[in-house]
């Protein structure tokens, strides 16, 4: 049974506001983000103990080509893996670890 993923809601909130700046900036700029980030998701969905742990239960991937990374932990038994942050990497890093 493959891993469910779960959005944090102020983690939802920070890919679409990415997403909406990188396409103001550029059009189809944030259609790449996007992809890239989706990217991200797929890889940690096929493989979630792959990425190192920064603190606990909590990994991290960064996303290709921007300056972010996607925070999650997941938990095996539950098929479950929760993504606590899409964090911008200027911004404080206390900020990209959020529970459930």
């Amino acid at each position: 049974m493959p891993f469910q993923l779960l959005l944090h809601e102020q983690a939802s909130l920070e890919y679409i506001a990415a997403y909406e700046w990188y396409e103001l900036k550029q059009k189809g700029l944030g259609d790449s983000f996007m992809n890239a980030v989706e990217d991200c998701l797929v890889r940690i969905k096929q493989q979630p103990d792959l990425y190192s742990k920064i603190k606990g239960n909590f990994r991290q991937i960064k996303v290709h080509s921007f300056p972010y990374t996607i925070v999650y932990e997941f938990f095996p038994r539950k098929k479950l893996i929760h993504i606590a942050a899409i964090h911008h990497t200027s911004r404080h890093p206390k900020r990209k670890i959020r529970k459930k």
